[in-house]
Protein backbone atom coordinates (compact mmCIF):
# COMPACT_ATOMS: atom_id res chain seq x y z
CA UNK A 1 0.00 0.00 0.00
CA UNK A 2 1.07 3.10 -0.71
CA UNK A 3 1.53 6.44 1.86
CA UNK A 4 -0.63 8.80 2.00
CA UNK A 5 0.17 12.23 1.40
CA UNK A 6 1.04 14.81 4.05
CA UNK A 7 -1.60 16.76 2.71
CA UNK A 8 -4.22 14.40 2.74
CA UNK A 9 -3.77 13.44 6.03
CA UNK A 10 -4.09 16.41 7.39
CA UNK A 11 -7.31 17.14 5.14
CA UNK A 12 -8.65 13.69 7.11
CA UNK A 13 -7.66 15.38 10.68
CA UNK A 14 -9.78 18.13 10.02
CA UNK A 15 -13.12 16.25 9.60
CA UNK A 16 -15.45 15.57 12.13
CA UNK A 17 -14.74 12.92 14.55
CA UNK A 18 -18.33 11.51 13.66
CA UNK A 19 -17.62 11.88 9.86
CA UNK A 20 -14.70 9.50 10.05
CA UNK A 21 -16.66 6.38 8.80
CA UNK A 22 -20.20 5.49 7.68
CA UNK A 23 -22.67 2.94 6.43
CA UNK A 24 -25.56 2.53 4.43
CA UNK A 25 -28.31 2.50 6.87
CA UNK A 26 -26.57 5.67 8.87
CA UNK A 27 -26.02 7.42 5.46
CA UNK A 28 -29.78 6.80 4.92
CA UNK A 29 -30.65 8.32 8.85
CA UNK A 30 -28.48 11.13 7.83
CA UNK A 31 -30.27 11.76 4.21
CA UNK A 32 -33.44 10.92 6.11
CA UNK A 33 -32.92 14.13 7.98
CA UNK A 34 -31.49 16.88 5.41
CA UNK A 35 -32.14 15.47 1.94
CA UNK A 36 -33.85 18.75 0.62
CA UNK A 37 -36.26 16.61 -1.81
CA UNK A 38 -37.42 14.22 1.17
CA UNK A 39 -38.29 17.75 3.13
CA UNK A 40 -39.84 19.46 0.38
CA UNK A 41 -41.93 16.17 0.27
CA UNK A 42 -43.06 16.79 4.05
CA UNK A 43 -44.11 20.28 3.14
CA UNK A 44 -46.13 18.79 0.67
CA UNK A 45 -47.74 16.62 2.96
CA UNK A 46 -48.93 19.61 5.25
CA UNK A 47 -50.49 21.53 2.22
CA UNK A 48 -52.47 18.53 1.47
CA UNK A 49 -53.23 18.31 5.27
CA UNK A 50 -54.87 21.68 5.07
CA UNK A 51 -56.86 21.08 2.15
CA UNK A 52 -60.01 19.28 3.91
CA UNK A 53 -59.92 21.51 6.56
CA UNK A 54 -60.20 24.29 4.07
CA UNK A 55 -63.23 23.00 2.87
CA UNK A 56 -65.11 21.82 5.34
CA UNK A 57 -64.68 25.79 6.41
CA UNK A 58 -67.44 27.13 4.10
CA UNK A 59 -69.95 24.28 5.84
CA UNK A 60 -69.37 25.95 9.30
CA UNK A 61 -71.02 29.39 10.15
CA UNK A 62 -68.98 32.28 9.02
CA UNK A 63 -69.87 35.19 11.65
CA UNK A 64 -68.61 38.97 10.77
CA UNK A 65 -68.45 41.57 12.79
CA UNK A 66 -68.63 45.13 11.83
CA UNK A 67 -68.18 49.18 12.98
CA UNK A 68 -68.42 52.05 10.69
CA UNK A 69 -67.92 56.05 11.71
CA UNK A 70 -68.85 58.76 9.15
CA UNK A 71 -68.51 62.26 8.50
CA UNK A 72 -70.22 64.49 6.62
CA UNK A 73 -70.51 68.26 5.83
CA UNK A 74 -74.34 69.55 6.28
CA UNK A 75 -74.15 72.06 3.55
CA UNK A 76 -76.00 75.19 4.27
CA UNK A 77 -79.35 74.26 5.78
CA UNK A 78 -80.86 77.59 7.21
CA UNK A 79 -80.20 80.17 4.54
CA UNK A 80 -77.78 82.10 5.81
CA UNK A 81 -74.60 81.02 3.16
CA UNK A 82 -72.49 79.14 5.74
CA UNK A 83 -72.05 75.66 6.20
CA UNK A 84 -74.11 74.53 9.40
CA UNK A 85 -71.37 72.31 10.18
CA UNK A 86 -70.55 68.77 10.09
CA UNK A 87 -72.38 65.82 10.90
CA UNK A 88 -71.47 62.23 12.53
CA UNK A 89 -72.80 58.71 12.73
CA UNK A 90 -71.79 55.47 13.52
CA UNK A 91 -73.03 52.09 13.03
CA UNK A 92 -72.24 48.89 14.33
CA UNK A 93 -73.43 45.14 14.10
CA UNK A 94 -72.86 41.06 14.01
CA UNK A 95 -73.66 39.05 11.47
CA UNK A 96 -73.68 35.58 10.49
CA UNK A 97 -74.27 33.42 7.73
CA UNK A 98 -74.64 29.48 7.68
CA UNK A 99 -74.85 27.35 4.95
CA UNK A 100 -77.92 24.75 4.98
CA UNK A 101 -77.41 23.10 1.13
CA UNK A 102 -74.98 23.84 -1.37
CA UNK A 103 -74.00 20.32 -3.08
CA UNK A 104 -70.80 21.91 -4.58
CA UNK A 105 -69.23 22.39 -1.00
CA UNK A 106 -70.13 18.78 0.32
CA UNK A 107 -67.86 17.30 -3.05
CA UNK A 108 -65.79 19.85 -3.34
CA UNK A 109 -64.84 18.40 0.66
CA UNK A 110 -65.10 14.64 -0.60
CA UNK A 111 -62.25 15.88 -3.43
CA UNK A 112 -60.03 17.86 -0.54
CA UNK A 113 -60.01 14.63 1.56
CA UNK A 114 -59.26 12.42 -1.44
CA UNK A 115 -56.33 15.20 -1.93
CA UNK A 116 -55.28 14.66 1.53
CA UNK A 117 -55.17 10.65 1.24
CA UNK A 118 -53.19 11.50 -2.08
CA UNK A 119 -50.67 13.33 -0.48
CA UNK A 120 -49.65 10.71 2.71
CA UNK A 121 -49.26 8.44 -0.64
CA UNK A 122 -47.27 10.89 -2.49
CA UNK A 123 -44.83 11.15 1.21
CA UNK A 124 -45.18 7.32 1.30
CA UNK A 125 -43.68 7.13 -2.60
CA UNK A 126 -41.10 10.22 -1.32
CA UNK A 127 -39.95 7.81 1.63
CA UNK A 128 -39.18 4.69 -0.35
CA UNK A 129 -37.53 7.13 -3.55
CA UNK A 130 -34.86 8.29 -0.48
CA UNK A 131 -34.08 4.83 0.55
CA UNK A 132 -33.37 3.66 -3.51
CA UNK A 133 -31.50 7.34 -4.36
CA UNK A 134 -29.41 6.93 -1.29
CA UNK A 135 -27.97 2.99 -2.15
CA UNK A 136 -27.71 4.33 -5.72
CA UNK A 137 -25.24 7.20 -4.61
CA UNK A 138 -23.74 4.86 -1.89
CA UNK A 139 -23.18 1.86 -4.07
CA UNK A 140 -21.36 4.37 -6.83
CA UNK A 141 -19.09 5.40 -5.05
CA UNK A 142 -18.40 2.03 -3.79
CA UNK A 143 -17.81 1.33 -7.34
CA UNK A 144 -15.82 4.13 -8.39
CA UNK A 145 -13.52 3.20 -5.31
CA UNK A 146 -12.91 -0.85 -6.67
CA UNK A 147 -12.53 1.33 -10.42
CA UNK A 148 -9.81 3.06 -8.59
CA UNK A 149 -8.27 0.22 -6.95
CA UNK A 150 -7.96 -1.76 -10.58
CA UNK A 151 -6.60 1.68 -12.53
CA UNK A 152 -4.34 2.48 -10.06
CA UNK A 153 -3.01 -2.10 -9.94
CA UNK A 154 -3.16 -1.52 -13.68
CA UNK A 155 -0.95 1.83 -13.82
CA UNK A 156 1.79 -0.11 -11.19
CA UNK A 157 1.84 -3.71 -13.22
CA UNK A 158 1.83 -1.53 -16.75
CA UNK A 159 4.75 0.73 -15.72
CA UNK A 160 6.36 -2.54 -14.37
CA UNK A 161 5.82 -3.85 -18.02
CA UNK A 162 7.50 -0.34 -19.88
CA UNK A 163 10.26 -0.61 -17.32
CA UNK A 164 10.71 -4.13 -18.40
CA UNK A 165 10.66 -3.61 -21.98
CA UNK A 166 13.25 -0.79 -21.61
CA UNK A 167 15.77 -2.92 -20.25
CA UNK A 168 14.99 -5.35 -22.96
CA UNK A 169 15.45 -3.55 -25.43
CA UNK A 170 19.11 -2.30 -24.14
CA UNK A 171 20.39 -5.27 -24.13
CA UNK A 172 19.15 -6.40 -27.35
CA UNK A 173 16.21 -8.91 -26.59
CA UNK A 174 13.09 -6.76 -27.51
CA UNK A 175 12.27 -5.10 -30.22
CA UNK A 176 11.62 -0.96 -30.09
CA UNK A 177 8.17 -1.82 -31.08
CA UNK A 178 7.47 -3.38 -27.56
CA UNK A 179 8.27 -0.14 -26.02
CA UNK A 180 6.22 1.92 -27.38
CA UNK A 181 3.56 0.03 -26.89
CA UNK A 182 4.44 -0.75 -23.34
CA UNK A 183 4.70 3.12 -23.20
CA UNK A 184 1.47 4.10 -24.53
CA UNK A 185 -0.38 1.15 -22.45
CA UNK A 186 1.36 2.74 -19.34
CA UNK A 187 0.53 6.50 -20.86
CA UNK A 188 -3.33 5.38 -21.10
CA UNK A 189 -3.66 3.96 -17.46
CA UNK A 190 -2.18 6.80 -16.52
CA UNK A 191 -4.72 8.99 -17.43
CA UNK A 192 -7.49 6.24 -17.06
CA UNK A 193 -6.12 6.36 -12.57
CA UNK A 194 -6.70 10.05 -13.31
CA UNK A 195 -10.59 9.46 -15.09
CA UNK A 196 -11.03 7.41 -12.03
CA UNK A 197 -9.99 9.47 -9.25
CA UNK A 198 -12.04 11.98 -10.48
CA UNK A 199 -15.50 9.70 -10.34
CA UNK A 200 -14.86 8.87 -6.63
CA UNK A 201 -14.58 12.45 -5.91
CA UNK A 202 -17.69 13.15 -7.96
CA UNK A 203 -19.55 10.36 -6.81
CA UNK A 204 -17.99 11.11 -3.12
CA UNK A 205 -20.02 14.26 -3.45
CA UNK A 206 -23.14 12.94 -4.82
CA UNK A 207 -23.35 11.41 -1.60
CA UNK A 208 -22.63 14.75 0.42
CA UNK A 209 -25.17 16.44 -1.82
CA UNK A 210 -27.85 13.86 -0.28
CA UNK A 211 -26.53 13.16 3.34
CA UNK A 212 -25.33 16.43 3.92
CA UNK A 213 -22.48 14.54 5.89
CA UNK A 214 -19.08 14.29 5.19
CA UNK A 215 -17.34 10.79 5.62
CA UNK A 216 -13.76 9.09 5.06
CA UNK A 217 -14.65 5.73 5.12
CA UNK A 218 -17.47 3.57 3.58
CA UNK A 219 -18.57 -0.22 4.31
CA UNK A 220 -18.53 -2.65 1.18
CA UNK A 221 -19.35 -5.69 0.07
CA UNK A 222 -16.61 -8.84 0.77
CA UNK A 223 -14.87 -11.01 -1.31
CA UNK A 224 -17.21 -13.76 -0.74
CA UNK A 225 -20.26 -11.93 -1.40
CA UNK A 226 -23.24 -14.62 -2.37
CA UNK A 227 -25.80 -13.34 -3.98
CA UNK A 228 -29.68 -14.34 -3.21
CA UNK A 229 -33.38 -13.58 -4.37
CA UNK A 230 -34.71 -11.89 -1.12
CA UNK A 231 -38.09 -14.71 -0.92
CA UNK A 232 -39.58 -16.64 -3.32
CA UNK A 233 -42.31 -15.14 -4.82
CA UNK A 234 -42.91 -15.82 -8.88
CA UNK A 235 -42.63 -12.68 -10.76
CA UNK A 236 -46.45 -12.73 -11.33
CA UNK A 237 -47.03 -12.28 -7.90
CA UNK A 238 -44.21 -9.02 -7.18
CA UNK A 239 -46.68 -7.60 -10.03
CA UNK A 240 -49.78 -8.34 -7.91
CA UNK A 241 -48.21 -7.11 -5.31
CA UNK A 242 -47.42 -3.73 -6.72
CA UNK A 243 -50.63 -2.89 -8.15
CA UNK A 244 -52.19 -2.69 -4.61
CA UNK A 245 -49.57 -1.62 -2.35
CA UNK A 246 -47.79 0.94 -4.85
CA UNK A 247 -48.35 4.20 -3.16
CA UNK A 248 -47.51 6.01 -6.38
CA UNK A 249 -50.20 4.12 -7.67
CA UNK A 250 -52.54 5.07 -4.76
CA UNK A 251 -51.85 8.84 -4.74
CA UNK A 252 -52.94 8.35 -8.73
CA UNK A 253 -56.01 6.38 -7.82
CA UNK A 254 -56.92 9.06 -5.28
CA UNK A 255 -56.14 12.04 -7.59
CA UNK A 256 -58.50 10.23 -10.00
CA UNK A 257 -61.15 10.24 -7.12
CA UNK A 258 -60.76 13.85 -6.44
CA UNK A 259 -61.52 14.46 -10.27
CA UNK A 260 -64.53 12.32 -10.06
CA UNK A 261 -65.85 14.57 -7.21
CA UNK A 262 -64.69 18.34 -9.07
CA UNK A 263 -67.44 16.87 -11.96
CA UNK A 264 -69.70 17.05 -9.40
CA UNK A 265 -69.16 20.60 -7.81
CA UNK A 266 -68.80 22.01 -11.47
CA UNK A 267 -72.07 20.39 -12.13
CA UNK A 268 -73.48 21.88 -8.83
CA UNK A 269 -73.38 25.36 -10.40
CA UNK A 270 -77.18 23.96 -12.00
CA UNK A 271 -78.55 23.45 -8.57
CA UNK A 272 -80.18 25.51 -5.82
CA UNK A 273 -78.27 26.78 -2.44
CA UNK A 274 -79.71 27.66 0.69
CA UNK A 275 -78.48 29.60 3.85
CA UNK A 276 -79.28 30.84 6.50
CA UNK A 277 -78.55 34.67 7.35
CA UNK A 278 -79.14 36.63 10.63
CA UNK A 279 -77.72 39.98 11.20
CA UNK A 280 -78.11 42.05 14.85
CA UNK A 281 -76.54 45.98 15.36
CA UNK A 282 -78.53 49.49 14.65
CA UNK A 283 -77.17 52.53 12.79
CA UNK A 284 -76.78 56.08 14.65
CA UNK A 285 -77.34 59.04 12.64
CA UNK A 286 -76.87 61.78 15.52
CA UNK A 287 -73.96 60.59 16.95
CA UNK A 288 -73.17 65.00 17.31
CA UNK A 289 -76.05 65.02 19.23
CA UNK A 290 -76.27 61.89 20.70
CA UNK A 291 -72.32 61.36 22.13
CA UNK A 292 -73.57 57.48 23.52
CA UNK A 293 -72.28 55.09 20.90
CA UNK A 294 -74.58 53.00 21.57
CA UNK A 295 -77.33 55.26 21.15
CA UNK A 296 -80.98 55.51 22.87
CA UNK A 297 -82.63 53.69 20.31
CA UNK A 298 -83.32 49.70 20.02
CA UNK A 299 -80.67 47.32 17.53
CA UNK A 300 -82.43 46.13 14.62
CA UNK A 301 -82.32 42.39 14.68
CA UNK A 302 -82.65 40.10 11.51
CA UNK A 303 -83.22 36.61 10.89
CA UNK A 304 -84.10 34.60 7.54
CA UNK A 305 -83.74 32.50 4.84
CA UNK A 306 -82.02 32.81 0.95
CA UNK A 307 -82.52 30.51 -1.72
CA UNK A 308 -80.52 31.35 -5.13
CA UNK A 309 -81.77 29.47 -7.89
CA UNK A 310 -79.76 29.89 -10.69
CA UNK A 311 -80.90 30.48 -14.25
CA UNK A 312 -78.67 31.59 -16.59
CA UNK A 313 -74.36 32.29 -16.09
CA UNK A 314 -73.27 32.87 -19.44
CA UNK A 315 -72.69 28.89 -20.09
CA UNK A 316 -70.08 29.00 -17.56
CA UNK A 317 -71.08 26.12 -15.65
CA UNK A 318 -71.31 24.01 -18.76
CA UNK A 319 -68.19 25.47 -19.54
CA UNK A 320 -66.87 24.35 -15.97
CA UNK A 321 -68.06 21.06 -16.28
CA UNK A 322 -66.90 20.13 -19.47
CA UNK A 323 -63.37 21.05 -18.20
CA UNK A 324 -63.40 19.18 -15.01
CA UNK A 325 -64.65 16.12 -17.60
CA UNK A 326 -61.43 16.62 -19.58
CA UNK A 327 -59.37 16.78 -15.93
CA UNK A 328 -60.95 13.21 -14.56
CA UNK A 329 -60.08 12.13 -18.02
CA UNK A 330 -56.50 13.01 -17.78
CA UNK A 331 -56.70 11.57 -14.24
CA UNK A 332 -57.71 8.59 -15.78
CA UNK A 333 -55.33 8.23 -18.26
CA UNK A 334 -52.18 8.81 -15.95
CA UNK A 335 -53.73 6.03 -13.93
CA UNK A 336 -53.94 3.89 -16.16
CA UNK A 337 -50.39 4.69 -17.97
CA UNK A 338 -48.97 4.24 -14.27
CA UNK A 339 -50.71 0.88 -14.00
CA UNK A 340 -48.88 -0.17 -17.42
CA UNK A 341 -45.39 1.42 -16.44
CA UNK A 342 -45.69 0.01 -12.86
CA UNK A 343 -46.05 -3.32 -14.42
CA UNK A 344 -42.97 -2.95 -16.61
CA UNK A 345 -40.98 -1.74 -14.23
CA UNK A 346 -41.72 -4.40 -11.95
CA UNK A 347 -41.41 -7.04 -14.58
CA UNK A 348 -38.21 -5.35 -15.29
CA UNK A 349 -36.29 -5.07 -11.87
CA UNK A 350 -37.06 -9.05 -10.88
CA UNK A 351 -35.85 -10.44 -13.98
CA UNK A 352 -32.81 -7.86 -13.58
CA UNK A 353 -32.40 -9.65 -10.26
CA UNK A 354 -32.79 -12.72 -11.12
CA UNK A 355 -30.25 -12.22 -14.24
CA UNK A 356 -27.80 -10.86 -11.59
CA UNK A 357 -27.43 -13.88 -9.56
CA UNK A 358 -25.60 -15.57 -12.75
CA UNK A 359 -24.24 -12.10 -13.63
CA UNK A 360 -22.35 -11.86 -10.34
CA UNK A 361 -21.22 -15.65 -10.06
CA UNK A 362 -20.15 -15.19 -14.26
CA UNK A 363 -18.09 -11.67 -13.53
CA UNK A 364 -16.87 -13.30 -10.52
CA UNK A 365 -15.67 -16.20 -12.78
CA UNK A 366 -14.26 -13.87 -15.97
CA UNK A 367 -12.40 -12.20 -12.91
CA UNK A 368 -10.40 -15.69 -11.94
CA UNK A 369 -10.15 -16.32 -15.42
CA UNK A 370 -8.62 -12.63 -16.15
CA UNK A 371 -6.08 -12.84 -13.49
CA UNK A 372 -5.23 -16.42 -14.36
CA UNK A 373 -4.22 -15.33 -17.80
CA UNK A 374 -2.56 -12.34 -17.15
CA UNK A 375 -0.32 -14.56 -14.67
CA UNK A 376 0.16 -16.95 -17.22
CA UNK A 377 1.36 -14.58 -19.44
CA UNK A 378 3.46 -12.83 -16.69
CA UNK A 379 5.59 -15.81 -16.38
CA UNK A 380 5.50 -16.54 -20.25
CA UNK A 381 7.33 -13.31 -21.01
CA UNK A 382 10.08 -14.15 -18.24
CA UNK A 383 10.38 -17.43 -19.75
CA UNK A 384 10.00 -16.15 -23.64
CA UNK A 385 6.72 -17.42 -24.90
CA UNK A 386 4.87 -15.07 -24.56
CA UNK A 387 5.50 -11.03 -25.69
CA UNK A 388 5.02 -7.99 -24.14
CA UNK A 389 2.16 -7.18 -26.41
CA UNK A 390 0.26 -10.66 -24.56
CA UNK A 391 1.08 -9.38 -21.36
CA UNK A 392 -0.77 -5.86 -22.16
CA UNK A 393 -3.91 -7.06 -23.73
CA UNK A 394 -4.45 -9.67 -20.87
CA UNK A 395 -3.85 -6.36 -18.48
CA UNK A 396 -6.75 -4.51 -19.99
CA UNK A 397 -8.87 -7.48 -19.89
CA UNK A 398 -7.87 -8.19 -16.10
CA UNK A 399 -9.10 -3.97 -15.83
CA UNK A 400 -12.38 -4.49 -17.48
CA UNK A 401 -13.14 -7.81 -15.35
CA UNK A 402 -12.33 -6.24 -12.31
CA UNK A 403 -14.85 -3.26 -12.99
CA UNK A 404 -17.35 -5.07 -14.33
CA UNK A 405 -17.61 -7.51 -11.12
CA UNK A 406 -17.37 -4.44 -9.15
CA UNK A 407 -20.43 -3.03 -11.18
CA UNK A 408 -23.07 -6.31 -10.96
CA UNK A 409 -22.35 -6.56 -7.34
CA UNK A 410 -23.88 -3.06 -6.42
CA UNK A 411 -26.50 -3.51 -9.39
CA UNK A 412 -27.50 -6.45 -7.90
CA UNK A 413 -28.13 -5.21 -4.19
CA UNK A 414 -29.69 -2.12 -5.75
CA UNK A 415 -31.86 -4.06 -8.15
CA UNK A 416 -33.27 -5.85 -4.94
CA UNK A 417 -34.17 -2.54 -3.33
CA UNK A 418 -35.85 -0.84 -6.72
CA UNK A 419 -38.15 -4.44 -6.71
CA UNK A 420 -39.45 -3.75 -3.51
CA UNK A 421 -40.01 0.19 -4.35
CA UNK A 422 -42.14 -0.92 -7.11
CA UNK A 423 -43.69 -3.55 -4.77
CA UNK A 424 -44.63 -0.97 -2.78
CA UNK A 425 -43.10 -3.08 0.59
CA UNK A 426 -39.75 -1.43 0.42
CA UNK A 427 -39.13 -0.67 4.35
CA UNK A 428 -35.84 0.14 6.34
CA UNK A 429 -35.78 -3.18 7.91
CA UNK A 430 -34.76 -4.06 4.22
CA UNK A 431 -31.80 -1.76 3.95
CA UNK A 432 -30.92 -2.84 7.41
CA UNK A 433 -30.99 -6.42 5.66
CA UNK A 434 -28.38 -5.21 2.80
CA UNK A 435 -26.69 -2.69 5.52
CA UNK A 436 -25.52 -6.25 7.03
CA UNK A 437 -24.01 -7.56 3.86
CA UNK A 438 -21.69 -4.44 3.70
CA UNK A 439 -18.67 -5.60 6.03
CA UNK A 440 -14.97 -4.41 4.68
CA UNK A 441 -13.72 -0.99 4.76
CA UNK A 442 -13.47 1.25 2.16
CA UNK A 443 -11.25 4.11 2.56
CA UNK A 444 -12.70 7.07 0.19
CA UNK A 445 -9.25 9.27 1.43
CA UNK A 446 -9.20 9.60 -2.47
CA UNK A 447 -12.07 11.24 -2.93
CA UNK A 448 -10.99 14.26 -0.54
CA UNK A 449 -7.85 14.65 -1.09
CA UNK A 450 -5.56 15.32 -3.80
CA UNK A 451 -4.30 12.99 -6.52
Amino acid sequence: MSRRPLALALVLALLPVAAQADDLLQSYTNARNSDPQYAAAESSRAIAAERPVQARAVLLPQVNGSVGYDLANRGDTDGDGQSDGTSRSASWGLSAQQSIFDYGNYTALRAAKALDRAGGFDLDAAGHSLITRTSAVYFNVLVQLETLSAAEAAESALKKQFDFASKRLEVGLAPITDVHEARAQYDGARANTILARNAVQDAYQALVEITGTPVANLKGLPDDFKPALPEARDVDGWVATALSENPSLKAQAADLEAAEHNVATARSGHYPTLGLRASYGKAIPGLYDNPSFFGNNDANTSVGLTLSIPIFSGFATQSGVRSSLAQRDIARDQLEQQKRALERSTRNAYQALVAGISEVEARRLALVSAQSAYDASQVGLEVGTRTVLDVLNNQRTLFSAQQAYAQSKYNFLQSRLLLEQAAGTLQASDLEDVNRLLTTDESIARAIGTP
